[in-house]
């Protein structure tokens, strides 16, 4: 099977130059009804329902004026939302200061954490966990997404 997740995300990357957006992630994957392509947006402030649909729109049209995809597929463009995977480095670079919760392997042994990202270094990642400097290494992390707080409602329950 053919995958088009790099073409789309070179298509999509020029486009968000133009709409002041950044391409956070590009899935692709096959369902029962076809391939889903869903493209990920960021921006500072966060994205509009708006900035997804005209984004979605302009992608739509130039993925059909270049036909790179021969196939059936559907497009869905989205915000990563607030509690977003982290993959990539910059992934983890845009979440300093964020709550994040990171599954990792250390030879045999799994290990989680939910802390404060502190420290993105080339091979390693440093949290905060109350008070415990917790440094881990890329290459371990299984897992790993930003966590929202909601500060109001564990208010409230007190």
């Amino acid at each position: 099977m053919v995958y088009y997740r790099s073409q789309v995300a070179g298509i999509a990357q020029k486009l968000c130059a133009d709409w002041h957006l950044a391409l956070y992630d590009v899935e692709e994957k096959m369902s029962a009804k076809g391939r889903i392509i869903t493209v990920y947006l960021t921006k500072i402030g966060g994205v509009t329902v708006d900035d997804c649909a005209f984004f979605s729109r302009a992608l739509s049209n130039e993925l059909d004026e270049l036909d790179i995809i021969p196939e059936r597929y559907f497009l869905e463009v989205s915000s990563p939302g607030l509690e977003r995977p982290l993959k990539l480095k910059n992934h983890f670079v845009s979440a300093i200061n964020e709550k994040v919760a990171v599954q990792w392997i250390e030879g045999d042994e799994k290990h989680s954490a939910m802390g404060t990202l502190i420290e993105v270094n080339n091979d390693t990642i440093t949290l905060d966990d109350r008070g415990k400097v917790v440094k881990i290494n890329f290459k371990d992390i299984s897992r790993a997404k930003t966590v929202f707080l909601n500060k109001d409602r564990s208010d409230k329950k007190k």
